[in-house]
């Protein structure tokens, strides 16, 4: 398959949120990306059901919900429930994670587990081949706008590696500092989906800037 793109919510205009998911909808993007943040697990606080509940009302495409906070499990059916199609939660996060990810397939989502860049692609071992996706984290979460870590191109590359040896089908999804001049390095490195925030908001044309993050090979 090409690879995927979700541009991060987190850096549309919400004061314009409607006009930002019917450019999303119109454009080539696979994806809405929906970070929750909740002050504690990382240091800010993003949105929470209503606003996932507001752009589900218009999104015509999948809403990919990450979850940056403490005790995600008490919390899934009600992911489900305001509209998440894919529901990822932090490894760092998760005490119990084939428990979390059997509850959120159970529930008719997509299990994606994320890994702070700190965390070692091999404590995956033993879960990577329930998981629907992993997602890398390019920088440290909490903030839009960061700059990129440059070990993330050789992490990506083990994780894909692990996924063949466990002959699995998850998919890799890139989050974090993602640009039109590294897409390409982490599409060649194993990359299925990326993630863009600012690139894709801070574009004078944001609909192009997905057309070309889309075609690039």
């Amino acid at each position: 398959m090409s690879h995927l793109i979700a541009p991060s919510m987190l850096s549309a205009d919400f004061g314009n949120l409607q006009r930002d998911v019917n450019m999303i909808n119109k454009s080539e993007a696979d994806w809405f990306h929906l970070d929750v943040m909740d002050g504690v697990f990382v240091p800010n606080i993003s949105f929470g059901f209503p606003i996932i509940k507001y752009i589900k009302q218009f999104a015509q495409k999948p809403l990919d919900v990450h979850l940056m906070i403490v005790e995600p499990e008490r919390y899934f059916e009600e992911f489900k429930n305001a509209g998440a199609d894919i529901l990822s939660i932090h490894y760092e996060a998760s005490r119990h994670l084939n428990r979390s990810i059997n509850a959120i397939q159970n529930l008719g989502m997509k299990a994606g587990v994320v890994l702070n860049p700190h965390t070692n692609i091999s404590l995956l071992e033993d879960t990577i081949s329930i998981l629907d996706m992993v997602l890398i984290m390019s920088v440290n979460p909490g903030y839009g706008g960061q700059k990129f870590i440059e070990n993330s191109y050789s992490k990506i590359s083990k994780l894909k590696e692990l996924i063949i040896k466990k002959n699995a089908s998850t998919l890799i999804e890139v989050d974090g500092g993602v640009t039109l001049e590294n897409s390409t390095k982490l599409i060649e490195a194993g990359a299925d989906v990326l993630v863009a925030g600012n690139t894709v908001f801070s574009s004078s044309n944001p609909n192009e800037t997905i057309s070309k993050l889309k075609n690039k090979h």
